[in-house]
């Protein structure tokens, strides 16, 4: 894509990202939308060569689904779920060949359905985490961990300085895996795995 393109393209992301921000704050939980940056080294945490699909949460404009699909993995091998119904409907769109759910992420049996039972190889999630209490986003990783291989990674986006979920010692563990400057604000990234 040339460079009139990708200007297009991320002055499309950001009048969809500023109106869903209006129509929902909360849900959104940022001022900007994510750069390419960020999502590329979220992607980067992916094994395209598992076989495995991959689980995406909170793909917004879809920034991050493009660097998803950019690190090799097939379209129809990601699944991804939105609760915003005006940035599930754009994306589908814009990405017919992925499996966008509008659902909600805190309730995954519900939410996924016929993939209930799927195994994923990676969880990349741009959720939101410190709108929420600690004891749903300890659920959350939880949930997303027991539907991974043992020790595939759950990474999270976050702008907080320590990560948005607490280490559970026996059950799993948090790492920092990039701080990324060239994001407004600057984002941190967060990998949880479960304790083997």
């Amino acid at each position: 894509m040339n460079f009139s393109g990708r200007f297009a393209r991320r002055f499309d992301d950001e009048i969809r990202f500023f109106k869903g921000w209006i129509d929902g704050p909360k849900a959104v939980g940022a001022i900007m939308p994510t750069s390419t940056i960020t999502a590329r080294s979220m992607a980067r945490v992916i094994d395209p060569a598992s076989g495995l699909p991959v689980l995406e949460l909170g793909p917004g404009t879809g920034v991050i689904t493009r660097a998803i699909l950019a690190r090799g993995v097939a379209p129809a091998n990601l699944v991804s779920i939105e609760n915003s119904r005006d940035f599930h409907s754009r994306l589908t769109l814009d990405y017919p060949e992925v499996r966008f759910i509008h659902g909600d992420a805190f309730d995954l049996d519900k939410t996924l359905g016929d993939l209930n039972t799927s195994l994923f190889d990676s969880v990349i999630s741009g959720i939101p985490l410190l709108n929420f209490p600690m004891d749903h986003r300890v659920g959350l990783i939880e949930d997303l961990l027991d539907r991974l291989p043992p020790g595939r990674p759950v990474v999270q986006f976050s702008y907080g300085p320590i990560s948005p979920v607490t280490a559970r010692g026996s059950s799993f563990s948090v790492v920092h895996h990039d701080f990324v400057m060239r994001n407004v604000p600057p984002a941190r990234l967060w990998i949880y795995h479960r304790v083997e």
